[in-house]
């Protein structure tokens, strides 16, 4: 048996045992898949910290780039010495991306949250005030049908006192019994608190490693790359993480920063307009609406409820200006933010979001377009490679009402 052969064997022979092993861990995962999630949850739990450096970092890093570009340029007629520039603008685009988390995070202790703590508040002492009011105003509309009325009515009142029953025994209702419960709870709550607060704080010294030294992962993990694989196939993967770099960043920094321009337009004209807690809807409309395509009506509805409790001809007024504001955004606003930096159709939007909204919940409604849109682009490259070894064109249209391809010539038949 000459040395070629023998090679060929131990490669055959590996790739063999890989698949093996692949396969058994794969079947054990599905037989102990409860215990396998919580495994994964547990690392999660204790890489919360790095998880959330790395993700304020990714969301900060262009304006890091930003200012560590401004300050280069900004230097290099000044001094000569590129090893003393690259650490003054590091240091710069550092202490930029930390003041601007650090005003987010300020301004949402210091205005936004007293703000919408005082509006819910205020609709906890003023809901008996609300009821009367919708009461009132379904007698008014429905004066000249007492049998719609009276109908209306007693549904309205039944699911009033079932919502005030079920509040009152949620939060209202504390005997003796229960006192070592509270405090247990209380004493998880306060221990979770300081948790997140301690984990945010590290991810924040995560994040300041991140940025410094991105350009030396992003080169030990192209390294890793071309040293694991053929230089085709590294370059098709380095091509690809790139994609998924332009994808991800393009698509979720561009949405929130297109759902922040929304939830300000939106506050602007429901304080104009004088709808009750303003700043509270403006919140929940602009959060909701990072979600793709169900998030407008995500967040139309509950604050609509709200400014019905208090108006119902102003939740009218309401409902048609989140309709006109939604129109701007999808038509307008949000094409110029974000263009087509997908690639989806509306078809793939909507099955990405059912997909991994059910899967993943809240997150995994943001992140399902970008997530889709590579595993599209990766079926899509596959395919098109496997086309090209067989010869046969890669673009769409040649498909359409195609009946059959020729096996010898490979014509098309339609």
């Amino acid at each position: 048996m000459g040395k070629k052969n023998l090679k060929d064997y131990i490669i055959i022979g590996a790739v063999a045992a890989g698949v093996i092993m692949t396969c058994i861990l794969f079947l054990y995962c599905v037989q102990n898949l409860n215990l396998v999630i919580s495994k994964v949850q547990l690392v999660c739990d204790i890489l919360a910290p790095v998880i959330y450096g790395a993700v304020l970092a990714y969301l900060v890093s262009p304006i890091y780039n930003r200012a560590c570009r401004f300050t280069q340029e900004s230097l290099v007629c000044i001094c000569k010495e590129k090893k003393a520039i690259r650490s003054v603008s590091r240091f710069v685009g550092t202490l930029v991306s930390l003041t601007f988390v650090l005003l987010i995070v300020i301004g949402m202790f210091w205005l936004l949250i007293p703000q919408l703590l005082e509006s819910l508040i205020g609709i906890k002492e003023s809901f008996p005030t609300y009821i009367e009011n919708v009461y009132l105003w379904i007698q008014k509309i429905w004066a000249d049908n007492p049998e719609i009325e009276r109908f209306l009515l007693e549904n309205f009142q039944n699911y009033t006192a079932s919502f005030e029953a079920w509040a009152e025994s949620r939060f209202a209702s504390i005997d003796m019994g229960r006192i070592g419960d509270v405090l247990k709870l209380l004493s998880s709550s306060v221990r979770g608190v300081v948790n997140f607060i301690s984990d945010w704080f590290i991810g924040l010294i995560v994040m300041i490693y991140l940025l410094n030294i991105k350009e030396v992962l992003t080169a030990q993990g192209k390294k890793i790359i071309y040293g694991c694989f053929r230089l085709n196939i590294a370059n098709e993967i380095v091509e690809e993480l790139r994609f998924v770099h332009r994808v991800f960043s393009g698509f979720i920094i561009g949405k929130l920063l297109d759902s922040l321009i929304i939830g300000i337009i939106c506050f602007v004209a429901v304080s104009l307009m004088k709808m009750p807690f303003p700043l509270l809807l403006s919140v929940i409309i602009g959060v909701t609406n990072v979600i793709p395509f169900f998030g407008p009506f995500i967040g139309a509805i509950p604050t609509a409820i709200l400014v019905f409790l208090v108006s119902p001809m102003k939740c009218v007024y309401f409902v048609l200006w989140i309709l006109l504001l939604q129109q701007f955004d999808g038509n307008i606003l949000g094409p110029r933010i974000l263009g087509d930096s997908t690639g989806l159709s509306s078809f793939w939007v909507l099955f990405s979001i059912l997909l991994f909204g059910g899967l993943f919940g809240f997150v995994g409604m943001i992140i399902a377009v970008p997530f889709f849109a590579v595993i599209y682009d990766l079926v899509a490259r596959l395919t098109h490679y496997l086309l090209r070894k067989k010869n046969l064109p890669v673009m769409t249209e040649n498909y359409k009402d195609l009946d059959h391809i020729d096996e010898k010539d490979k014509s098309f038949f339609k």
